[in-house]
């Protein structure tokens, strides 16, 4: 009995011996491995360095092709090396064997078309997703301390690859699913079965950056933040050891600023030192330590004192944002303040100025925007605002700032100007007829008529209209010229789904017109109900109706050759009309 008993301890104690042997082997091939990702694409370096942190490994990412052996000085010849390459944009082709010629303890080399779906396809354990659209580059850094604390994986997602995300996301355990940010309608249309949460607040991502950091600070809170702007990818900022915040290039937009304030953060890392400025606005507005990390520590030691060198950080696509004042006039006739500007960018901006005026005996006076103005790209727009009468020369003083949506405005522009005087009146008036949209053309047709005795120059905005559930202001592409009398139909290019259509029952159509085409300087708006034009099957109907009387015609035409004297009869005679012989 008590030999039975010790068998059955030393068989139980070997099992646990074995077990822990086990988990001790793990951890410590796990501890001694590192993913290196070998690719120019952002994506691909995302999604390696996200890997890793999930599955609790050192990352490194190279920047370029010399970069290659430049990291190896910073990496001991000990640790097993994983090399995670992309098919398509390597930085060096045969990456392994350059490993393998520095002796280190393991070299292995993965190569994928499509990294991001390729790693998706390791990570077997994971069951909570993120989806993004890889368009918006600093969506994946603003989701990915998330990602690594609440252990999701980023998935890219477009109308070009949502069957092949679909496909993975199909096979696997799927307990939680997040769509974040503006993403294509047919991607929200494939994964509605998941019944995804949806973190997009007017696709602004600057709200969407503070929705996504309350729900790490639910399941992780922390006293410490990485301040940045999502436009490059480095170690600290993709480690989820502490939440990223957009705080502005320039400016710090009022819902970061209001967080900041009533959060129980109390310091802000600077990744670079490119937002100083913004980072010491931070700082006193909300009282939130900063500190700035700038360097490392240099990977060729020189001398008795190590130099330092950059970050090692990888750059995402941007887009730039400008806008220029082109004129700015003081209109005797008016009375008015005439500020033209001009967005030299293909993408539209919105932007909120207050302009502070000197004249006369130092005297000042004050005016602006109260709420965001819209301007399109390529587009000139002139804004009016009453001033009183102002005598001598006129300077201002110039404060814009714009950004990507109305919340988000995080660019400066500031300028002192002369203000040129001139006398103008402007007789030009215009009536807002009609408008519909074309569905099978995929554009609006406003139709806008000169009730003035003048040559009028007309540009035409559609506000607040929802297309793929987000408000948002669209505009003809140029300004259209229109002689007295002259009605015109303005075309506005919009791809309308049929839910699109449902949830804009009524349209807000502003007119902005003017004598001079560069500074339209008054506007009407009209409420309109939402006309939709869809195929015209009339004119299809007709087009049947022709080619089947031309069929008839054409065929009535036809002659019936007789057999028997060779004479052409009508085709519907039965008989030749000349020999009397009976025809086929």
């Amino acid at each position: 009995m008590k030999i039975a008993r010790r068998r059955a301890s030393t068989v139980a104690a070997l099992k646990l011996l074995t077990v822990l042997l086990i988990l001790l082997a793990v951890a410590a091939s796990s501890k001694g491995l590192r993913v290196i990702s070998n690719s120019e694409d952002w994506r691909d370096v995302y999604s390696v360095v996200l890997y890793s942190n999930l599955i609790g490994v050192k990352s490194n990412f190279l920047v370029s092709t010399r970069h290659s052996t430049l990291l190896l000085n910073s990496i001991p010849r000990s640790e097993s090396i994983l090399v995670i390459s992309s098919k398509d944009h390597p930085f060096v082709i045969g990456y392994k064997a350059i490993l393998q010629s520095r002796q280190y303890k393991s070299a292995d080399e993965k190569i994928f078309k499509n990294v991001n779906l390729g790693l998706a396809n390791l990570l077997t354990n994971i069951t909570r997703f993120i989806i993004i659209d890889d368009s918006y580059g600093y969506n994946a850094i603003s989701v990915a301390p998330y990602a690594i604390v609440s252990k999701s994986y980023v998935l890219f997602a477009d109308k070009e690859n949502i069957r092949e995300v679909l496909s993975l996301l199909s096979k696997r355990r799927v307990d939680s699913l997040i769509i974040y940010g503006q993403v294509d309608r047919a991607v929200r249309n494939a994964l509605a079965g998941f019944h995804p949460e949806i973190i997009n607040e007017g696709g602004d991502r600057y709200r969407n950056n503070i929705a996504i950091v309350k729900k790490y600070l639910s399941i992780h809170p922390v006293k410490q933040a990485v301040l940045t702007n999502g436009e490059f990818i480095e170690a600290e900022i993709m480690s989820g050891v502490e939440p990223v915040i957009f705080i502005g290039s320039q400016n710090v937009p009022q819902v970061v600023r209001d967080f900041l304030k009533n959060s129980t953060l109390e310091i802000g890392v600077l990744i670079g030192n490119q937002y100083v400025g913004t980072a010491t606005n931070i700082r006193r507005q909300t009282g939130l330590s900063v500190f700035v990390k700038f360097a490392q520590s240099a990977r060729i030691p020189q001398g008795a004192i190590s130099p330092v060198e950059g970050l090692d950080l990888f750059y995402l696509p941007t887009y730039t944002m400008r806008i220029n004042i082109t004129s700015m006039v003081y209109n005797q006739a008016t009375n008015t303040l005439e500020v033209t500007l001009y967005n030299p960018e293909e993408r539209a901006v919105y932007l909120k100025g207050t302009y502070t005026l000197h004249y006369g005996d130092n005297e000042r006076l004050r005016v602006g925007d109260i709420n965001p103005v819209f301007l399109d790209g390529k587009e000139y727009k002139t804004l009016v605002y009453e001033v009183k009468s102002m005598a001598g020369n006129i300077s201002a003083d110039v404060f814009v700032i714009f950004g990507e949506s109305m919340y988000s405005l995080e660019k400066l522009l500031e300028a002192s100007m002369n203000i040129r005087r001139v006398t103008i009146l402007d007789n030009s008036n215009v009536e807002i007829v009609s408008g519909y949209y074309d569905k099978r053309k995929k554009f609006f047709v406003i139709n806008i008529k000169n009730t003035g005795a003048v040559r009028t120059y007309v540009d035409v905005d559609i506000k607040g209209i929802i297309l793929n559930n987000l408000a948002t202001t669209i505009s003809a592409d140029k300004v259209t010229p229109l002689k007295p009398g002259e009605t015109k139909g303005i075309r506005i290019k919009a791809d309308l789904s049929d839910e699109d259509i449902l949830n804009n029952e009524k349209v807000r159509v502003v007119a902005r017109y003017g004598q001079r085409e560069k500074s339209l300087v008054k506007s009407k708006e009209r409420v309109m109900e939402l006309k939709v034009r869809r195929i015209d099957y009339t004119m299809y109907i007709l087009l049947v109706i022709i080619v089947i009387l031309l069929f008839l015609i054409l065929r009535g035409r036809r002659k019936k050759k007789c057999r028997e004297c060779g004479h052409k009869n009508p085709r519907w005679r039965k008989t030749c009309e000349k020999c009397g012989a009976k025809l086929k």
